[in-house]
């Protein structure tokens, strides 16, 4: 039953138990004729009146309403774009400003969910990329050493080699795509955290890099405020994001290059946040691709080939575990010649000193690689 039809169904209703009344009090005397005949007149049209007024009234009701429902109609058949009018009465204009407010959270959702569909179907694509490309490699190393078509031995030991790199290279993107997939689900409990001492991080990552360091003849400078930092971030996350940022800034590097690690007080900002920076001096990355850099599988062309290496996935773990403790990552040009400044900021822990301090001396020495 339409709103309309209710309302004049409950006015008629009402009109004719008043009549019933007014007949029963004519019958037992309590009203003459002639009262009754004015009164009978009067209920009559002041139904009348009350039918009138109830049409007039009840059209923009049933206005509101249709354009409600014809809004909600819109959205069932998958316009997530429809609007209501904020007109009608106080409580409509309230409830239509609900119902854009839902129609613009749904689109919002909406729009959300396309984009983590097609990130989904790019993750895929460049996770199958990234492991046919070695498996492919390992396939065909080995079916030439089966095949006996190596003779000499200084090729076979390079074919094995090289089956050994790609394994290698498998192995490091599978540990990056779970580590990946294990940070957003990861609850850091405030409690059970052991303070990262910079010094102690830095000694026990910089001969890691001795290797591919001195293979390209590269320079490496560490600058430290004098006094010892405790930083409020667990030593092994820590030590992930230095050695991401350290590995890119190696990969791009020109050779006999200056790769240059910095962390500073940032006195402007509250609480005792420490900054760190990672300089190189390699190509740089354009400023339309340092918005995306930190995206998962994002590389820009360069790193697409065999020497630029990476799965795309470093800084993205880095991103994660610094947003994972309150703090900011980003990328600015390098303060070098040339080259990308990679940055990030840790809140420093206030309580004590700790112990498993290194002496500058001896942070210094590996620095000097």
């Amino acid at each position: 039953m339409k709103l309309r039809s209710y309302l004049l169904l409950a006015n008629t209703i009402s009109i004719a138990f008043i009549i019933i009344l007014l007949l029963v009090f004519y019958r037992y005397m309590l009203l003459n004729r002639e009262q009754f005949i004015w009164l009978t007149l009067a209920t009559v049209g002041a139904g009348v009146v009350s039918a009138l007024l109830h049409f007039l009234l009840v059209r923009p009701l049933e206005t509101s309403v249709r354009r409600i429902g014809e809004g909600a109609g819109r959205i069932a058949a998958g316009d997530l774009q429809a609007r209501v009018e904020h007109t009608g009465l106080t409580e409509f204009k309230k409830l239509a400003e609900q119902f854009n407010l839902m129609s613009t959270s749904l689109d919002e959702s909406f729009r959300q969910v396309k984009a983590a569909e097609s990130a989904q179907r790019e993750l895929v694509a460049n996770m199958a990329h990234d492991l046919r490309t070695p498996l492919a490699s390992v396939q065909s190393y080995v079916e030439a050493l089966e095949d006996g078509v190596i003779q000499d031995e200084e090729t076979f030991r390079r074919y094995l080699a090289t089956i050994r790199s790609e394994t290698v290279r498998l192995g490091e993107l599978i540990h990056d795509l779970f580590e990946l997939s294990t940070l957003g689900a990861a609850k850091r409990e405030p409690e059970e955290l052991k303070p990262a001492v910079v010094e102690d991080v830095l000694v026990e990552l910089l001969p890691r890099f001795t290797k591919p360091i001195d293979s390209k003849s590269l320079q490496l400078r560490v600058k430290l405020p004098d006094r010892p930092l405790r930083l409020r971030m667990q030593p092994r996350h820590l030590q992930r994001i230095l050695q991401n940022l350290l590995e890119n800034a190696v990969r791009y590097s020109p050779q006999g290059g200056l790769i240059f690690i910095e962390a500073e007080e940032m006195k402007e900002e509250p609480g005792r946040v420490i900054r760190f920076t990672v300089s190189d001096e390699g190509e740089g990355v354009p400023m339309e691709e340092r918005e995306r850099i930190f995206e998962r599988f994002y590389r820009s062309d360069r790193s697409r080939s065999r020497e630029g290496g990476g799965a795309g996935l470093g800084l993205s773990i880095a991103k994660l575990l610094v947003e994972q403790y309150d703090g900011q990552i980003g990328i600015m040009p390098s303060g070098l010649l040339q080259g990308s400044t990679f940055w990030f900021t840790v809140h420093e822990a206030v309580e004590g000193a700790g112990e498993g301090q290194v002496t500058k001396a001896t942070l210094k020495e590996e620095a000097s690689l």
